[in-house]
């Protein structure tokens, strides 16, 4: 009874318990390593960005900084899943290791799901070049650069309210729900950041938008009570 209990039981640490990976390869790296990766790379990005901002105010200083990091988590970070994710559950690349870690807090990006696979393609493809093109944008002032920031910002919370609301729709049942870990930390407090700071930037943005239209249509008005 024993020994069937054991073949039964699944090799990988993944949710829901019966998903079948056959070619699961446990990381040979731990998730202290994996995340002072993550953690310094983005830290390193922020300080680089921060100190080539200073001629910006404070607020728009942190959103460039924002856009900085967004551009290597989506080219670099979702780049390596859009591009390996058939490979990543027995490949022991550090990026690899670094999806197979977070799929402890959502086990669609271990078997490949088809809406994770079309919504990080989309987001490392566009939003991570356009997260790039915002930086150079703010530094070198731009007319476009809240344009950028507006669509760019509404890219990234559809794509955050999708990931949501599908697995939402699904039960959760690709965490281990109310895990500390594993799923408040992974799965929602690393997304919901791409709800929030979007949602502030949208306003933003809106704000700047509408306010040179406001003073281009007062121009207007001006020009033709002249003539």
């Amino acid at each position: 009874m024993m020994e069937s209990a054991s073949a039964s039981a699944p090799l990988h640490p993944y949710w829901p318990r019966h998903l079948l990976i056959p070619t699961y390869v446990a990381n040979d790296r731990s998730m202290a390593e994996i995340l002072t990766f993550l953690f310094s790379v983005s830290a390193v990005f922020l300080l680089v960005t921060w100190l080539i901002t200073r001629g910006l105010g404070t607020l728009r200083r942190l959103a460039v900084c924002w856009f900085a990091v967004c551009g290597f988590i989506h080219s670099v970070i979702e780049g390596w899943f859009s591009l390996y994710y058939d490979a990543i559950p027995g490949d022991q690349s550090f990026l690899s290791q670094l999806w197979k870690e977070y799929s402890k807090g959502d086990s669609r990006y271990v078997i490949a799901d088809n809406f994770t696979v079309c919504m990080e393609t989309v987001t490392a493809w566009l939003w991570g070049p356009f997260s790039f093109w915002a930086v150079f944008a703010f530094l070198t002032n731009k007319p476009y650069r809240f344009v950028l920031q507006l669509i760019l910002s509404l890219g990234q919370l559809y794509g955050a309210v999708l990931y949501f609301f599908i697995e939402h729709r699904e039960g959760y049942a690709h965490s281990e729900l109310g895990h500390p870990i594993y799923f408040w930390f992974y799965f929602v407090f690393l997304n919901v950041l791409w709800i929030i700071i979007p949602l502030v930037l949208i306003v933003d943005a809106w704000r700047q938008l509408s306010a040179a239209q406001t003073h281009s249509d007062g121009r207007k008005s001006h020009k033709s009570k002249k003539k």
